[in-house]
């Protein structure tokens, strides 16, 4: 069961574990993370995707992003649908290199600590009536023409607001305090913050920031990305709205095509759901914003109790 687990991560990801500052011999570690030490030794040499390849990736990864819980066969039926020649082989191959697989928000980015306390999930069925009520943030990733790099966000539930935002080229916890920080200066506190089980956010150093302050913790239940929603409707918005339009290369060029874009999403940008109103206007007023997480599949049983027996 243990060799499935580990053979089912992409093999690129196998090889980085492999380090020769171990005191496990180089041989014995390619054998426990499965991979061929000839590809360990032998110089890498970076491939340059050609056009049609990164096509595929930008549409993959669009919609992934779409469809966060698809995996390689849907994925291949809707390239096949869109008319390409594919199998689900290449498929696989190029969810690999942006690090996707079905099921997950994007590559790694909610791995859970067995060490950290998990808070249960509080705001089913709550009605959201006011600003600074309700936080939340979640962390997702933007592929750069050599990598990814991590986008976190807190958002203001009631108006939509995004708060801060901070990117980082890895995944500690440092930028997600930051990122936090940043926004309680700015804004005050909120009576409860909402996270995934990401040890980010379970970490002693994010959880004490929220302590603190005498912040209620709600988390998400595992496997549930709507619980938080909304965050999930910002990635959706940041990603088909600005990143996949300007295709970012580097760095500096995405920090600064993004604090355009948050600028345009909290002040100029109309929202459907705020009766077309911006966030800015709504977190400022306290008019016309609001929130109810309402579990559908809950809501069924009570109607259909057998639903619940089966």
């Amino acid at each position: 069961m243990a060799e499935k687990k580990v053979r089912d991560q992409p093999v690129e990801t196998r090889k980085q574990w492999v380090g020769a500052i171990e005191p496990l011999a180089l041989t014995r570690q390619c054998e426990l993370a499965g991979v061929n030490r000839s590809t360990v030794y032998a110089p890498q040499k970076a491939v340059r995707p050609d056009e049609q390849e990164l096509k595929l990736l930008g549409l993959i990864d669009a919609e992934y992003t779409r469809h966060p819980f698809y995996g390689s066969r849907k994925i291949k039926r809707y390239l096949r649908g869109l008319g390409y020649k594919i199998n689900r082989k290449r498929v696989q191959r190029l969810m690999g290199i942006l690090g996707l697989a079905g099921m997950a928000p994007g590559p790694n980015t909610s791995r859970p600590h067995p060490q950290h306390k998990v808070y249960p999930y509080l705001l089913r069925g709550v009605n959201v009536i006011r600003p600074n009520q309700v936080w939340s943030t979640d962390i997702t990733y933007i592929r750069l023409l050599r990598g990814f790099v991590y986008l976190v966000a807190v958002i203001d539930w009631y108006s939509r607001k995004v708060l801060s935002w901070r990117l980082s080229n890895t995944l500690d916890s440092g930028f997600c305090v930051d990122c936090l920080e940043q926004a309680l200066q700015a804004y005050g506190t909120p009576e409860i913050f909402n996270t995934d089980q990401g040890c980010q956010f379970t970490s002693e150093a994010f959880t004490g920031v929220l302590l603190k302050e005498g912040i209620t913790i709600s988390m998400d239940g595992r496997g549930r990305a709507l619980d938080n929603i909304f965050v999930e409707r910002l990635w959706r918005s940041v990603k088909h709205e600005d990143v996949y339009l300007k295709g970012y290369a580097t760095m500096p060029d995405l920090l600064i095509g993004l604090t355009e874009y948050f600028v345009l999403y909290n002040t100029e940008r109309p929202h459907q759901s705020l009766d077309y109103e911006t966030p800015d206007q709504v977190y400022r007023t306290a008019i016309g914003g609001g929130a109810r997480i309402v579990d559908k599949y809950r809501e069924k049983e009570k109607s259909h109790p057998k639903i619940a027996t089966k």
